[in-house]
Order: C-alpha cells, then structure tokens, then sequence
C-alpha cells in the first residue's frame, strides 16, 4: 500500500486553441501521463485508456454522473483559468489524445505531474492534490460567497464566471482562502479509483462516498484544519456487471469498500502532505 509519486466524440473547436501533448511515462492501471504545450503554457494531463466494458460513476465536470465510459482524463490548466467551457476545454484536449467514446474528463490547477497513488488489493487510487484554497464542506452561510445568485449553482460541468470557484475544476479566488491578499494558490483534489471486479449501481455510488470519506481522513491525519476544497471530484471506474449485478457493496466495511478506503487514503495522506 505504498504511495508513490508521479504517476466525445467530435468536441466543437474553440478559438483555434492550439494543443500538442507527447508521452510521458506510465502509472499504474493504465494511466498515462502526457506533456502537452497549450496557449503558451507547459501542462501536463493524467489519461486512463479504459477501452469497452468500463463504467465510471463521477462528479466529473465532463462526462460526470454513471455510465460507460472509454478513458478517463485530469487535465492541468494554468492558474487563473479564463474559460467559461471547462467541458468542451476537456474534449478538445481528448481529441487531441485521439480518445473517442464518451469520456469522463476532470480539471486542476495543481501540478498533475506530481500525482501520487495507494494500491490495496487490486485498486489503484490516483490523486492531484491542490489544498491552497480548502475549508469545512459545511460551513456557515456567512463563509460562502455573497450576495448568493441563485443562477449559481454548484454543479459539475457549469462554469457560470470566472470569479465562481464552486465548480470541479474551477479555481477559487484567493479571498476564499480566508486571507484576503495572500498569495493565490489553487486548490482542487481530484481522485481516479479503479477497481478489477464490478460493482453494482448502488456500489459504485457508494464506492463514490467510501473515497471522500477516505479522503477526509487523510487530510486531517495530514494535519490540516478541513474536509476538502470547494472544487474535488471522484471518478470510480469498475468492470461493467454480468448478470450476478457485480459486487453489492462498497462501503469502507466490505471487501472493496475497505480496499478503496485504503488506497485512498494512501494517496491523499501522501499528496496532502507535499501539496501547495
């Protein structure tokens, strides 16, 4: 259970932007890590080459929600980010890799080349930590930004403003870190599970709250004062079910549940622990 570091088809163009990307090395489960140059910029991007018979469930800003899924990619974008078509960035960057099929695709501004991972028995967890801007999921309302719109709504795959952090892969603005004035640094924890055995619908999604539980953990055992960051995303991928449903369960307590728990927590303790 060592961590280690370092590891739609037709998407409408945007702009001209141009994307060049090469190979980099190999993680575990068959992840990629790429290079790419864009807009001026030297990025880096995780890809999962999943192939048929995969289904992800996800609160992937692209591609989110259950379902069959090709490949699976966390994409690097600069600080600042300006787009407001995070989703249609992210096919642009697929096509770019010659992925097709649907996809799931999340979004960071944390150095995705300093990924870290945990192994238990079969899963992989891979992790981008960006812990600059984090705080408590339930904080009061006075905490959150003001006044409210109500057409903001915090929901994978819109990306209302530039300004609104409350979105995976968004970036939060530096006075959301609770210190006006310091310093801007990203923050985002995005986290790609990948499992040998199929899971069940009601499984997957509870292998989706086994990991947040997981990552919670590993951040307060990494000594910090929060549960996460306003724009974390899960991508669990698993084997398409037979007719025996897949595995029913993934709660930390079962069998894979247990193993997700731990890979987990392997890989955000290890990248909490060197993260901005």
């Amino acid at each position: 259970m060592a961590a280690e570091g370092r590891t739609t088809t037709d998407p409408p163009s945007h702009q001209g932007c141009a994307i060049s990307s090469v190979r980099l090395r190999l993680p575990a489960q068959r992840g990629e890590l790429r290079d790419r140059h864009e807009d001026g910029h030297h990025l880096h991007h995780l890809v999962w080459r999943l192939g048929p018979g995969v289904r992800v469930c996800s609160s992937a800003v692209l591609g989110g929600g259950i379902g069959p899924r090709a490949w699976i990619l966390n994409a690097q974008v600069p600080g600042g980010y300006p787009r407001l078509d995070p989703d249609r960035h992210l096919a642009e960057i697929a096509a770019a890799e010659g992925l097709t099929g649907p996809g799931a695709g999340l979004m960071t501004a944390a150095d995705v080349a300093a990924y870290t991972t945990g192994h238990d028995g079969g899963v992989t967890a891979t992790v981008t930590a960006g812990l600059g801007v984090r705080g408590w999921a339930a904080a009061p309302a006075t905490a959150t930004r003001a006044p409210h719109r109500p057409e903001d709504a915090e929901s994978p795959g819109a990306l209302p403003r530039p300004e609104d952090a409350e979105v995976p892969g968004a970036l939060a603005r530096p006075e959301d870190a609770g210190a006006p004035g310091s310093p801007f640094r990203p923050g985002t924890v995005n986290i790609v599970v990948t499992l040998p055995v199929a899971l069940s619908d009601a499984a997957l999604v509870n292998a989706v709250a086994t990991a947040t539980e997981a990552k919670v953990q590993a951040l307060l055992d990494a000594g910090l004062d929060c549960s996460g960051t306003p724009t974390d995303a899960v991508c669990v991928a698993a084997p398409e079910p037979g007719q025996d449903g897949g595995e029913p369960f993934a709660g930390p307590r079962s069998t894979w549940g247990a193993r997700i728990a731990r890979a987990v927590h392997t890989a955000v303790l290890a990248g909490a622990r060197t993260a901005p």
